[in-house]
């Protein structure tokens, strides 16, 4: 934060900056009070994770548009308007994200948006710019203004009243694919979602709330996972892309097991067996959500397996699928 907030405050004339403190234990507090006494601050007491979080501090704030912005990501000049005059221009919008570069290294793509979120038919995210490991150089090729399936909660505008209408995010999610979820149940409930690359764009660190190789990272993407397609799938295509899910996931798990990477493996099997554990809260929750569009209604959807046009067939970029 102590890197990047400068740049916001430079960078984003007229916005209110709002800092929520998740139970921090270090001196992030006491400095922002004396070097930017002008940066609103929302202290919580205990760690409510991403999801609760952000619903606790956006619940407390009154504005058409919500920014969620991690505090690793380096905006740029003029990154704001454009997402902003995109939700003003069109109304059934509820979110937009700009192009995500990593701050790393500029040239390419990072994992957490880049060019825009994308989702299989068995709701394996991924994005223009980056499938799985493999991340492509920035040459302008994703500069197209376009609806897609989710906007990366690294650094997204929102519409308020799309927001409270949806309920903002899940909370058993706690981190990780909460922002998946939350543009999903937007298009279920007739919204749209866009990438605004060629006029805006920010550079992120990623890896801030936990490390690429967690068992933990590794416990919640298999556990939301799941719980992402058990909520929002149409109901004529649930069954078939659930039973292939659990397939994969339990082929991911033996990858790990003949790997000795016995913690991930086992976070696979923690995954799975929390996600059954709670079935009847993630019922009543696909029952709120109202899941209605199937593959083919939904933007951004990719209709074959991604997993399979990596691994099996060896694409390996965008423009292959």
């Amino acid at each position: 934060m102590r890197q990047f907030l400068p740049g916001v405050l430079a960078h984003s004339a007229g916005a209110r900056v709002v800092v929520a403190d998740n139970a921090s234990n270090d001196d992030s507090v006491p400095w922002l009070r004396q070097c930017y006494p002008q940066v609103e601050l929302l202290i919580f007491e205990e760690n409510l994770g991403f999801c609760e979080g952000y619903n606790h501090a956006l619940a407390q704030l009154d504005s058409p548009f919500f920014v969620l912005l991690n505090s690793d990501v380096a905006v740029q000049p003029g990154w704001l308007p454009p997402l902003r005059q995109l939700l003003i221009d069109r109304p059934r919008a509820a979110a937009a994200q700009p192009k995500i570069l990593a701050f790393s290294d500029p040239t390419l793509f990072e994992y957490a948006g880049g060019g825009g979120g994308y989702l299989d038919r068995l709701a394996y995210p991924f994005c223009r710019g980056r499938l799985f490991d493999t991340l492509e150089a920035d040459q302008g090729q994703y500069d197209d203004p376009r609806p897609v399936a989710w906007a990366s909660g690294a650094c997204c505008l929102v519409r308020a009243s799309a927001w409270r209408e949806l309920g903002g995010l899940e909370p058993a999610f706690f981190a990780h694919m909460e922002e998946i979820d939350f543009c999903w149940r937007a298009q279920n409930a007739g919204y749209e979602i866009w990438y605004v690359g060629g006029a805006s764009a920010v550079h992120h660190v990623g890896g801030g709330t936990l490390p690429k190789s967690s068992p933990r990272k590794t416990y919640l993407n298999f556990r939301n996972g799941l719980a992402l397609l058990y909520k929002n799938s149409a109901p004529g295509e649930l069954t078939g892309a659930f039973l292939l899910r659990l397939l994969l996931d339990w082929v991911a798990g033996l990858r790990f097991l003949l790997a000795r990477n016995w913690p991930e493996a086992q976070a696979v099997g923690r995954a799975h067996l929390h996600f059954f554990q709670k079935i009847g809260y993630w019922r009543e929750r696909r029952r709120l959500a109202r899941p209605r569009l199937v593959v083919s209604q939904r933007a951004g959807t990719y209709a074959g397996s991604i997993v399979w046009a990596y691994f099996a067939r060896g694409k390996k970029y965008f423009n292959q699928l």
